[in-house]
């Protein structure tokens, strides 16, 4: 099942019906431990909309409200070698080969709600970076208990110019406005994404394909509870929270975002989100 926010509302998706709960709010309704079992309810006493397309459609917008979005950093392989190269030359490559192998993973604060846009919004790159790139992660939708009730798309948007001065510059790099997007929905399902889910990254330049990769979940070092566990020891998220669980897709070092350049990322069974670059 799939949860749409729009602005007036909620749109629930099963296996293409759609129903509409207007002046839905958000925050109480996904902070919910038994969020699965209630939406079955929902959908079992109410009839399908015919309305319901037209707000995802032309309202939607990114299912987020008043939630934190985190991160984690260095959950594959190939982001641990990444972030090796961009930061080499200033001697800090061995912080990411001692925290790929650590115990206590990396999780940093990403973004709020403001800073965040949904499927079809523009993302930003700063202009003090020369070097930017998009990050396809999984994410985690979790409630104030600590439970995964749901996964979304997640675009980490980073400078990777300005963390490879210095991985102290790493809020610079990872946080600022129109740093992240998510979409297009939650999915909601009472079992773990199957390990072989693929996460797909486009990069289209004037229509023209100039980036693409996949990776497979089950390349994580880490697993989805072992990072919530940790994001939860000391930070309570009265309404939920949201949580990247890394990238493993990594763009060539002579690749850069430019202004116009449209991103294409897709996680089945969530679907595809869609963001240009501003």
């Amino acid at each position: 099942m799939k949860l749409y926010r729009v602005n007036q509302g909620i749109v629930i998706e099963q296996e293409g019906s759609l129903r509409f709960l207007r002046d839905e709010p958000w925050d109480p309704f996904v902070n919910d431990d038994q969020l699965h079992q209630k939406i079955t309810q929902i959908i079992g006493r109410t009839s399908p909309d015919p309305q319901a397309g037209h707000f995802i459609a032309h309202d939607l917008r990114a299912p987020i409200q008043t939630q934190e979005i985190w991160a984690s950093g260095v959950t594959y392989l190939r982001s641990k070698v990444g972030r090796q190269e961009e930061s080499k030359k200033t001697g800090g490559s061995d912080f990411y080969a001692r925290v790929y192998e650590a115990e206590r993973p990396e999780l940093f604060f990403k973004a709020s709600a403001h800073r965040t846009v949904g499927s079809g919004e523009a993302v930003r790159i700063r202009k003090d970076s020369s070097w930017n790139v998009p990050e396809p992660e999984l994410t985690l939708a979790i409630t104030s208990s600590g439970k995964i009730v749901g996964y979304t798309i997640g675009n980490d948007m980073s400078s990777r110019s300005i963390e490879g001065e210095n991985p102290l510059y790493l809020p610079q790099a990872k946080t600022y406005d129109g740093c992240a997007a998510l979409g297009p929905c939650i999915y909601v399902t009472e079992k773990p994404l199957a390990r072989g889910t693929l996460i797909q990254l486009k990069v289209l330049r004037k229509g023209v394909k100039v980036v693409e990769g996949e990776v497979s979940i089950d390349a994580m070092k880490r697993t989805p509870q072992e990072l919530v566990t940790f994001l939860f020891r000391e930070c309570s998220f009265p309404h939920g929270c949201l949580l990247m669980t890394g990238t493993g897709i990594v763009p060539p070092p002579d690749f850069t975002l430019e202004e116009g350049d449209e991103i294409r990322i897709t996680l089945d069974p969530i679907g595809t989100l869609i963001n240009t670059v501003q």
